[in-house]
C-alpha cells in the first residue's frame, strides 16, 4: 500500500522545516566553585532566616522557590504546547487568520514545499502505473476504500472542526477551542491554497472529469488537520490522524480521482498550512547576512530561542 510512502512524505516535510541550523553564540556558564570545609559548616550552621533560598526548608522558601511537583514529561509538554489565546471567538478567529496569511512567506515553509514538490517530481513518471496497479475489482477493496472521498471532504473536516471549536466554547475549555480555532483557520488557509493551483495548473484527473487533478484537495485538507493536531498534542497523540490523512490520500489513487504526485504535494500544501497556523516559539528564524572572506555574502540562519 502506499498509505506508508504518504506518511514518510509527510515525516520528511516536518523535518525539512524543523531541521537544526547553527545555533547562535551561548553564554559561557562557569560552575560556582565549591565551598570549603569551614565555609560550609559555618553554612550549615547559620540560622534559617540567614541562609540562602535554595537552603532553607521548603515552608520557608518563597511562594515562587516551591519545588514543582509536576513530572518532567508534563513540564517539556507544556513548554511544547502553543500558548492559549485569551480570546478565541469569531474576531479572534478571523484576525488571526489575516495574521496567518502574512506569516505564509517563511523558510520553513519554502523548506516544506521544496522537499514535497521533489517527491512529488521523483514519483511524476510512475503516475500511470501506480493508478493502474492500483484499480480493484475486489469488493471487499473498493468498500474499504469507499470512505475515503467522504472523510476527506471539505465539509465533514469542517464539521469537526466547527463541532471541537462549538464544543470548547459552550464548555468553557479554552485549550478544546484553541485546537478548534486552529483548525477552521489551517482549513480555510489551505483552501485558499489550493483552490488557485487546481485552477492554474489545470492537470486532467486521471479518470478525465475534469482539469482539477493537482494538487490533491483532500489529501491537503487532511493533512492541515493532522498537522494542528499534531503541534497541539505532540506526535503520538497526533498518529490517528496521520493514518487517516494518508489513508485518505490513497483512496484518492484507488478512485482514479488523483495521481500519486497530486496527493504528495497536496500533503505538502496541508502541512504547510498547518504549521502556519500553530506557531511555536522555537518556529522563529533569525537571518543576519555576513561578508566572506576573499569577496561574497553568506547568509547566517538562527533559530530564536
Amino acid at each position: 500500500m502506499l498509505a506508508p510512502i504518504v506518511i514518510a512524505a509527510a515525516f520528511l516535510m516536518n523535518a525539512a522545516a524543523e531541521q537544526p541550523l547553527p545555533s547562535s553564540p551561548q553564554v559561557l556558564q562557569v560552575p560556582a566553585q565549591p565551598l570549603g570545609a569551614s565555609q560550609q559548616q559555618d553554612a550549615d550552621s547559620a540560622p534559617d532566616d540567614q541562609k540562602p533560598d535554595d537552603q532553607k526548608p521548603d515552608d520557608q522558601k518563597p511562594a515562587d522557590q516551591k519545588p514543582d511537583d509536576r513530572k518532567p514529561d508534563d513540564q517539556k509538554h507544556d513548554a511544547k504546547e502553543p500558548p492559549t489565546p485569551e480570546h478565541t471567538g469569531l474576531h479572534a478567529l478571523l484576525g488571526n487568520l489575516g495574521a496567518d496569511i502574512v506569516r505564509l512567506p517563511s523558510v520553513p515553509n519554502l523548506n516544506i514545499l521544496l522537499v514535497g514538490g521533489a517527491v512529488a517530481g521523483g514519483v511524476y513518471p510512475f503516475d500511470q502505473q501506480i493508478n493502474a496497479h492500483l484499480q480493484s475489482h475486489y469488493d471487499a477493496v473498493n468498500a474499504f476504500f469507499a470512505p475515503g472521498k467522504y472523510i476527506g471532504s471539505t465539509q465533514v473536516q469542517v464539521a469537526f472542526s466547527l463541532s471541537a471549536y462549538a464544543y470548547g466554547r459552550f464548555f468553557d475549555a479554552p485549550k478544546v477551542a484553541h485546537l478548534g480555532m486552529d483548525l477552521l483557520q489551517a482549513q480555510i488557509l489551505t483552501e485558499m491554497l489550493i483552490e488557485p493551483l487546481k485552477f492554474a495548473v489545470g492537470r486532467e484527473r486521471p479518470d478525465g472529469s475534469d482539469n482539477q487533478s493537482f494538487p490533491s484537495g483532500h489529501s491537503a485538507i487532511t493533512f492541515a488537520t493532522a498537522t494542528v493536531i499534531e503541534r497541539h498534542l505532540g506526535w503520538r497523540k497526533s498518529v490517528l490522524a496521520y493514518v487517516l490523512a494518508a489513508y485518505v490520500a490513497t483512496s484518492r489513487l484507488h478512485d482514479n480521482k488523483h495521481y500519486l504526485s497530486d496527493v504528495v504535494f497536496g500533503s505538502a500544501v496541508g502541512t504547510v498550512a498547518g504549521r502556519t497556523v500553530v506557531h511555536h516559539a522555537a518556529d522563529y528564524w533569525t537571518l543576519v547576512p555576513v561578508s566572506v572572506p576573499g569577496g561574497g555574502i553568506a547568509l547566517y540562519v538562527t533559530r530564536t530561542r
